[in-house]
């Protein structure tokens, strides 16, 4: 029996989330280290889906509503050795590579603050995400004016000169 699941990740439109895989029980603390050490004043709840031993979705964070918002999507989700992080005041990029180099994190399938659906395959044995979808198609290719917004906007959050 093989089953395949689109499962939509429900976040408020102000929130950017980071979909991960990693393999160890610790994994809940490093990430919540991560996190603090990187953006002063950042926000964040996570959840880590637990495949082996007790089998339980362990979560931290700093924020009430974004940790229980993780710890929704994640029993939603309940793919083995997956993490699901919730950031505000802070975006995915400030964080990444801290995330990444935490050494029982094994892959990221994504960081974005787009509408996510996250592509669930199931057996009798549990769940494992295939993949995910990040946000609308393209809509055609950017124009001479489309690159000056783009440029724009990037000097407006200050992310260049």
């Amino acid at each position: 029996m093989l089953n395949f699941k689109a499962i939509k990740i429900n976040k408020p439109d102000d929130v950017n989330v980071i979909l991960g895989q990693s393999h160890f029980i610790k994994t809940v603390e490093d990430l919540y280290e991560a996190l603090v050490n990187s953006v002063p004043g950042i926000k964040f709840g996570l959840a880590f889906c637990e495949s082996s031993g007790a089998c339980k979705i362990r979560s931290e964070g700093n924020d009430p509503e974004l940790k229980s918002l993780a710890q929704e999507n994640m029993l939603e989700i309940g793919a083995g050795h997956s993490f699901i992080i919730f950031l505000r005041n802070a975006y995915p990029i400030n964080m990444l590579n801290a995330v990444k180099n935490i050494p029982e994190v094994c892959n990221i399938y994504c960081a974005s603050a787009n509408p996510v659906q996250v592509i669930i395959a199931e057996t009798a044995e549990g769940r494992g995400i295939l993949g995910i979808i990040d946000g609308a198609g393209p809509k055609g290719i950017e124009s001479d004016e489309d690159i000056a917004w783009r440029k724009g906007f990037l000097r407006k959050i200050g992310y260049k000169l």
